[in-house]
C-alpha cells in the first residue's frame, strides 16, 4: 500500500505539471495547482505512516491537509486590490462539486470521530472553563472566520460557513493529536523538551534562533523572485524604489520630466523644476542600500531575518530560552512574516525599529543607561522617518517607560538623555528634510501631496466627512467611529487568516490566552503594545487593505506570537502532566499544513501579478533591444505605466529605454515632439491585453508617428 501511495504522490505532482486547467491563457499556474500538489503531499504522509503506529494520526492529519487545500480552493482571493471571500453556494455547486462533495466528507469523518467522546470534551471544558471565557473564545473564533461585505444577507451566512469550516478542522487536529501513539509521544517528550529548552544560562546567539533567521531571509528571498519577480506591485513600492535610487546618487530631488503629464508617478509630486516622492524619506534610504548593492529586492528578507533574531534576543530576556525559540520558530512559519518580508514595503523596518526599542529599553534596565537609551532612541527615531505614527507610538513608549524607570530609579537621567538626543537630531533631520522639499518643517511632504490632489486633511488622523481619499476599499466617505469598527474588523479577519495561515484560524490561541492567562506585567506591557497599534488606527480612515494582512498592526506580530505560545501552554497544562507534547504536535501539524498548503497558495494565487503588476517592459526591453527610445505605454496609470515607470532612468536624457505614459493624444505628441530624436516603441499594458504586456508598434521615428498623427 505504502508502494501505491508514493506512485500516487508522484502521478499527482505530474498532474499538477501537465494538465493545463491548473494554468491561465499564458500558461502561468494558477491557485488551482496547489490542490493536486497538496494532495500528492497528504499521499506521501501516509505513505511514510501507513506501515507505522502513527497510520491512524497519519489519516487524521492526511484529512486535515487535504480539508484546507480544498476549502482554499472556495476562497476568491486573487490578483485583484479586494478583501478574500469563500464564493457563493450557488457558485461551488455551479463549478466545484466535488471540493464541497470532499468538506461534507471530512465533516462526516470528523463526527464520527468524535463519537463517544462527547461527554469527554464537554467534562473538560466545564472543569477549565467558565461559561464567560468559553463565550469569549468561541466568539474571536467564529467572529474572525470572515469579515463584512456590503450584502448584509451574504456576510451572515459567509460568516457561519466559514466558521463551521474552521470548526470541523478544529475536531480533525484534536482527533489527530487524540489518536497519537502514546509510546511514541513518550520518546518525543524529552527530545522536544531538550530541543525547545537550552540551558537559562547559556549566552550568546542561540544556533536554533540562526537557523530560524536564515530560514526567513531564505524564504522570503525566494519569494520574491518566483512569485514577486523583484519587482514592484503596490503603488507605494515603485515610489519606494525611485526614491531610494535618487538617495543613492546623493539626491534629495530629481529634475522635472520634460512633459510631466506623460510621466505622472502616484506620489511622485511635482514643484517648479523640481520631481520628488513625497512618501517619508526613513525607508527609501533603508532600500538605498540595497540600492548600491545592486540588490533592492533583497533588503526586506535581509530584515526580516534580523527581526527574527531581535525578537528571539527579546523574548529570551522577557521571559526565558523557551518561549523564544518558540517564538522564533512561529515567525519562521508564520505566512504574515515572511509575506511581509517578501515587498517592498514598510513594515518590516519599522518592525526592526521598534524590537530595537524594546531591547534599547532592556539594555538600559541593565545600567548600560547610555547605550540603551541611545538604541532605544535611534529605533524610535527612525520609525518616525519611516512611518510618523508607528515612530510616535514608538517615542511615546519609550519615554513613558524610562520615566517610570526614573521614578523607580532602575535607571539613571543619563538613558533618557541618550534617548531624547537621538530622538531629537533624528526629528531635526525630518524637519530639515521637510524645510527643503515644501518649505515649512512642520509640513511633511505626504501631507501637502494628499491636501493638494485630495482636499484639506484628506490624509489626516481624526473624524469628519472631510477624510479619506475616495478609494474603493474606503467603507464610507468620510471617516467615522463606524468606519473605525469596520477597519477593526478588516484587520481582525486579516490577521486570523495571516498571522499562521492556519486552517482552524490563528487567533484561536490567543482568544485561549486572553481568556485564561493571569496577567504577569511583562504580558501587560505587551499587551499594551497592542492596544497602542490599534487606538492610534482607529483615528485613522484607512484600514491599510488586503495588502499583506494587517498591515497597519505590524508592530503587534511578536506580542501576538507571544500570547499564542501562552495560549498553548495553558493548554497543555490544563490537559495534565506530561500532555504539553500533545498540543505542541497539534501545533506542528497546523504549521506543517501551512507550509504546503497556505503558502503556495497565497505566493501563486494572490502575489504573482498582484494588482496586475509585472515586470514585463523588463523582459521586452531585452527581447526587443530597445536601447535608446522611447516607449509608450498604453492603459492605466496603475498597473500599466506603473509598471514600467519603475524602470525609468532618473536622467531623462540617459541613453536608455525612457517610459512615457499614453494618456491622451495630446500627451502622446507633446512627449514625442521632445524626444523627436528617439525611435518610438508602442506597448500595451495588461488592462487592455487581459494578459502582459505586448508591443504593438515599433521602432518607428517620431516624425513618421506624428505625421501619421496628424492626418489618421
Amino acid at each position: 500500500m505504502s508502494v501505491l501511495l508514493r506512485l500516487a504522490a508522484l502521478g499527482l505532482v505530474a498532474w499538477g505539471l501537465l494538465d493545463p486547467r491548473f494554468r491561465d491563457a499564458e500558461g502561468i499556474p494558477t491557485g488551482a495547482i496547489c490542490l493536486p500538489v497538496s494532495l500528492a503531499a497528504t499521499s506521501a504522509v501516509l505513505a511514510l505512516a501507513w506501515r507505522t503506529s502513527w497510520r491512524k494520526p497519519g489519516l487524521w492529519l492526511a484529512l486535515a491537509l487535504a480539508g484546507q487545500a480544498v476549502s482554499l480552493q472556495l476562497i476568491d482571493a486573487g490578483p485583484r486590490l479586494h478583501y478574500q471571500h469563500y464564493q457563493t453556494l450557488s457558485w461551488i455547486l455551479a463549478y466545484q462539486p466535488w471540493h464541497l462533495l470532499f468538506l461534507v466528507c471530512q465533516t462526516i469523518l470528523v463526527a464520527r470521530g468524535f463519537r463517544g467522546r462527547w461527554g469527554a470534551v464537554l467534562g473538560w471544558l466545564s472543569r477549565h472553563l467558565r461559561w464567560w471565557q468559553i463565550a469569549g473564545v468561541a466568539a474571536v473564533f467564529w467572529l474572525t472566520a470572515a469579515t463584512v461585505s456590503e450584502d448584509k444577507r451574504r456576510y451572515v451566512i459567509e460568516l457561519a460557513f466559514a466558521a463551521f469550516l474552521q470548526t470541523v478542522s478544529l475536531g480533525n487536529v484534536v482527533l489527530f493529536a487524540w489518536s497519537l501513539p502514546k509510546d511514541a509521544v513518550d520518546r518525543l517528550r524529552e527530545r522536544l523538551r531538550r530541543w525547545l529548552e537550552p540551558s537559562a544560562s547559556a549566552g550568546g546567539l542561540d544556533p536554533f534562533a540562526i537557523g530560524a533567521a536564515l530560514w526567513v531571509t531564505s524564504a522570503a528571498a525566494f519569494l520574491n523572485v518566483v512569485s514577486y519577480e523583484r519587482h514592484p506591485h503596490i503603488p507605494d513600492e515603485v515610489v519606494y524604489l525611485i526614491h531610494a535610487r535618487y538617495f543613492a546618487q546623493g539626491k534629495l530631488s530629481l529634475p522635472a520630466p520634460p512633459v510631466p503629464e506623460a510621466f505622472e508617478v502616484d506620489l511622485m509630486d511635482l514643484e517648479g523644476d523640481r520631481w520628488f516622492s513625497s512618501v517619508p524619506p526613513g525607508w527609501p534610504a533603508v532600500l538605498a542600500i540595497g540600492v548600491l548593492l545592486g540588490v533592492p529586492w533583497l533588503v526586506n528578507p535581509v530584515l526580516a531575518g534580523v527581526n527574527t533574531l531581535g525578537a528571539w534576543y527579546l523574548i529570551r530576556e522577557l521571559y526565558d530560552p523557551r518561549v523564544a525559540r518558540l517564538t522564533a520558530l512561529l515567525l519562521a512559519v508564520s505566512p504574515w512574516h515572511v509575506f511581509m518580508g517578501m515587498n517592498f514595503m514598510t513594515h518590516t523596518a519599522t518592525l526592526t525599529c521598534g524590537l530595537a526599542v524594546g531591547i534599547g529599553l532592556l539594555l538600559a534596565q541593565r545600567r548600560r543607561a547610555w547605550l540603551g537609551g541611545l538604541l532605544a532612541g535611534l529605533g524610535s527615531g527612525w520609525a518616525l522617518l519611516i512611518r510618523p505614527l508607528e515612530g510616535f507610538i514608538l517615542g511615546l513608549f519609550a519615554a513613558g517607560w524610562i520615566g517610570a524607570s526614573i521614578l523607580r530609579r532602575r535607571v539613571s537621567v543619563v538613558t533618557l538623555m541618550a534617548c531624547a538626543t537621538a530622538g531629537i537630531l533624528l526629528s531635526v533631520s525630518a524637519l530639515a528634510y521637510n524645510r527643503i522639499l515644501t518649505g515649512d518643517p512642520l509640513r511633511f511632504p505626504i501631507m501637502a501631496y494628499t491636501d493638494e490632489r485630495y482636499g484639506p486633511n484628506a490624509n489626516a488622523l481624526g473624524f469628519g466627512p472631510d477624510r479619506g481619499m475616495g478609494w474603493p476599499l474606503d467603507p464610507n466617505p468620510g471617516h467615522s467611529l463606524f468606519d473605525a469598527l469596520v477597519n477593526s474588523n478588516l484587520n481582525l479577519f486579516s490577521m486570523n487568516i495571516e498571522l499562521f495561515g492556519w486552517s482552524t484560524g490563528s487567533l484561536l490561541l490567543l482568544a485561549v490566552f486572553l481568556m485564561t492567562r493571569k496577567w504577569r506585567p511583562v504580558d501587560a506591557i505587551m499587551l499594551a503594545v497592542c492596544v497602542a497599534v490599534f487606538t492610534a488606527h482607529l483615528f485613522y480612515f484607512y484600514s491599510g487593505g488586503p495588502d499583506f494582512g494587517a498591515r497597519y498592526w505590524f508592530l503587534m506580530l511578536v506580542p501576538c506570537i507571544v500570547f499564542a505560545i501562552h495560549g498553548m501552554d495553558w493548554l497543555g497544562g490544563a490537559l495534565g502532566l506530561g500532555k504539553d507534547v500533545y498540543v505542541m504536535l497539534a501545533v506542528a501539524s497546523l504549521a506543517l499544513m501551512a507550509l504546503v498548503n497556505y503558502f503556495p497558495w497565497r505566493a501563486v494565487d494572490k502575489y504573482h501579478h498582484f494588482e496586475y503588476m509585472r515586470p514585463d517592459v523588463r523582459e521586452l526591453s531585452c527581447k526587443h533591444n530597445f536601447g535608446r527610445s522611447l516607449v509608450l505605454v498604453r492603459g492605466q496609470g496603475h498597473p500599466d505605466y506603473a509598471s514600467a515607470a519603475a524602470y525609468n532612468p532618473l536622467d531623462w536624457h540617459a541613453p536608455a529605454p525612457l517610459y512615457a505614459w499614453d494618456r491622451s493624444a495630446e500627451a502622446r505628441r507633446r512627449v514625442v515632439e521632445a524626444y523627436s530624436d528617439r525611435p518610438v516603441w508602442i506597448v500595451e499594458g495588461p488592462s487592455l491585453t487581459g494578459q502582459g504586456f505586448r508591443v504593438v508598434a515599433g521602432p518607428v521615428q517620431s516624425s513618421e508617428l506624428l505625421a501619421a498623427e496628424t492626418n489618421p
